[in-house]
């Protein structure tokens, strides 16, 4: 296996591989001179932190023998664990040379996960060309991009290989965006209760945080429970989410005896399991970019309606008082009010009184007409222009930061129906653009200036995603909206994870009626690309507090712990439970899945069944064929040695803090 990046997602990338699969790993690093320059404001603490990583992925323990050579000191360091380690090159640039010095042409997949694109593609391109056989995935924050270029990597190690069997060249290409992989669990921290959403080829699946209804009792499973929640996540004196907190941590796909016995704690349920529906296609209004529905305001749709009931009035008044057809009556109404009918000499005199109050109203109509002309026309000038967050906005989301990830988080945000207010220091930011489209209130400038969060209506909104890039600026919104509005539910992300942690904790005990979690973006984006390259596709991650449970599509076929097997009996606590059956040998958006729990009773996995399985990171691994590392051996990736595998990514790296009322 060969990485290559430039940040902390390929570090943690390789310990994945390394740790979770017990695969040989070559990691491509930038040398130190050519590392991309972090921002000024960042702490460096961050830089230190970056650098232990690097230190934890290349350790090595016992007298010269590789990591993983055994498992506490019954071992002898000699086996297959000693040829199972990670080597890190560090080279300037990608070439034909450095990828074959790395063992480009025997290598099994090599992934790609600089920060720029064009370096990624750049280096595929060439992977390709010296290997068509080499399984590629690639970080892309370009979705359109990425699928195009898929293709096109696929179709050339078609034609590189002529006479092999297409079904059984695996050189498959996955592009794959940290950003999208985090952004649903980002956006989750800002709705009340928890909610997370797994899609699966049609499938959505609900997952929902629960506590118990009372002392001493057990929360509803609703289908089932994916995850028990730390003990100490009330305590701000507690580890919540780590190996320290010992038996009352977090237990990731717990048995029915343990949970049944884990009384007054906190549960991860899946609430639902439907159908993704299908989309519509907008009509010729809803697919234009111009806001039809905002033309008018407020008073002037009062007004408009004014106008219309005193129409109205004065049509009825002359069917009552001339005895006229209403139609005929309304139509005479309308010719007086645009003073074009002809005088009413010689009529009766209700009908010369309504004339003259016909002509009163035609006079008020005019500077409605006006004022409607000159909101429309400001209206379609502003079309392409940030708006202003109105003056009685509330229950809002503000989102600091518009990069990679807060652009995602904004665009899932928008697709919940939930209202977002922006706030962006640079006035050239990739997601203004989308902003703009989506016309979300945007505000342009330093959130850590007087003045900035309060022009975002922070006092009245529901919660705040601190998602810039630097670790002080998101401190100090945070700090400073706390300040504001002390009930507010705030999630910020942090780079320097004993930062986060000291953060965190001091927030949790000024606050000890609020719960706090962290969550981080390259470990939740990790598993995903280690599975990828593992050739599995990763439908998701959910967090659960420090640790994650992953949603993966596998085929049953020659899978001995799946196959012959029924669906309550391939359940192994602890590590893996199927949610959903479908077919297998088709595309994964056609093969029908259907919940576990729809199965007919006693039905039996065979070589035609697709399934979707939760499963902690090590139980993946299982599932691949792979043997994790023991427990008790030491990690390149946790170097504290994480008992269950899963807690191992969650304190390196960019790390975001949750605290939630």
């Amino acid at each position: 296996m060969i990485v290559c990046g430039d940040d902390v997602l390929a570090h943690r990338l390789a310990a994945e591989l390394h740790e979770m699969y017990g695969e040989r790993v070559t990691l491509l690093v930038p040398s130190p001179g050519d590392t991309p320059d972090r921002p000024v404001a960042r702490t460096g603490r961050a830089m230190a932190l970056f650098g232990r990583v690097t230190a934890a992925v290349t350790r090595t323990t016992g007298a010269g023998g590789p990591v993983g050579s055994g498992a506490g000191g019954g071992g002898d360091g000699r086996g297959a664990g000693q040829s199972r380690t990670v080597r890190v090159v560090e080279t300037a640039e990608i070439d034909d040379a450095v990828l074959l010095d790395a063992g480009v042409e025997q290598a099994a997949a090599l992934a790609l996960v600089y920060d720029d694109d064009e370096r990624n593609i750049r280096a595929a391109l060439t992977a390709r060309r010296l290997n068509p056989r080499l399984r590629l995935v690639i970080r892309l924050y370009n979705r359109r991009l990425g699928q195009h270029l898929a293709t096109l990597l696929d179709q050339a190690a078609a034609v590189a290989e002529p006479g092999l069997d297409p079904d059984k060249l695996d050189a498959a290409t996955t592009v794959f965006s940290d950003a999208d992989t985090a952004a649903p669990s980002l956006a989750a921290t800002a709705v009340a209760g928890t909610r997370k959403v797994i899609q699966a080829g049609g499938l959505l699946l609900h997952a929902v945080d629960r506590t118990p209804p009372a002392r001493g009792r057990i929360a509803d499973p609703g289908l089932c429970t994916l995850a028990l929640l730390s003990a100490t996540a009330s305590d701000p004196a507690g580890c919540e989410g780590s190996e320290g907190s010992g038996d009352q941590s977090p237990r990731l796909l717990p048995g029915d005896a343990e949970v049944a016995a884990a009384t007054g704690r906190g549960i991860v349920a899946l609430e639902t399991v439907s159908y993704e529906a299908t989309a519509r296609t907008p009509g010729w209004l809803g697919a234009s970019a111009l806001p039809v529905g905002s033309l008018f305001s407020r008073r002037l749709r009062w007004s408009l309606a004014g106008v219309v009931a005193a129409v109205v009035a004065l049509a009825l008044a002359s069917t009552l008082t001339t005895g006229d057809h209403p139609l005929h009556a309304a139509y005479l109404i309308l010719l007086d009010v645009f003073a074009i009918g002809e005088p009413a000499h010689g009529e009766p005199t209700s009908r010369q009184l309504l004339q003259i109050l016909a002509g009163f109203v035609g006079l008020l109509l005019l500077p409605v007409v006006i004022a409607a002309l000159l909101e429309a026309l400001g209206t379609f000038r502003s079309a392409t222009t940030l708006r202003r967050p109105p003056r009685g906005l509330s229950g809002h989301v503000v989102l600091l930061g518009l990069g990679k990830v807060g652009t995602r988080v904004l665009a899932r945000l928008r697709q919940m129906n939930i209202p977002v207010v922006c706030v962006e220091a640079d006035p050239e930011a990739r997601g203004l653009a989308l902003a703009r489209r989506l016309r979300v209130p945007t505000v342009i400038g330093d959130v850590t200036e007087e003045g900035v969060l309060e022009a975002a209506r922070i006092h009245r909104a529901r919660a705040l995603l601190a998602l810039t890039s630097v670790d002080i600026t998101n401190l100090e919104a945070a700090l400073h909206a706390r300040s504001i509005s002390p009930g507010l539910r705030v999630a910020l992300r942090l780079y320097d994870d004993d930062f986060a942690t000291a953060v965190y904790r001091t927030l949790r005990a000024v606050h000890p009626g609020a719960l706090t979690r962290s969550r981080s973006v390259s470990h939740l984006s990790a598993p995903a690309f280690a599975g990828a390259m593992m050739g599995r596709q990763v439908l998701g991650a959910l967090p659960v507090e420090r640790r994650v449970l992953l949603f993966a599509a596998l085929d049953v076929a020659d899978h001995p712990l799946l196959e012959g097997r029924t669906v309550a009996e391939a359940f192994r606590p602890g590590a893996w439970r199927i949610i959903a059956r479908g077919d297998a040998g088709v595309p994964p958006d056609r093969c029908g899945y259907r919940p576990a729990w729809e199965l007919p009773t006693g039905h039996v996995l065979g070589p035609g069944d697709r399934v979707v399985v939760a499963a902690t990171r090590r139980g993946l691994a299982e599932l691949h064929g792979r043997r994790p590392r023991q427990p008790g051996a030491p990690t390149t990736g946790d170097p504290t040695g994480d008992p269950t595998g899963d807690a191992a990514g969650a304190r390196t790296g960019e790390t975001a803090g949750e605290t939630v009322r």
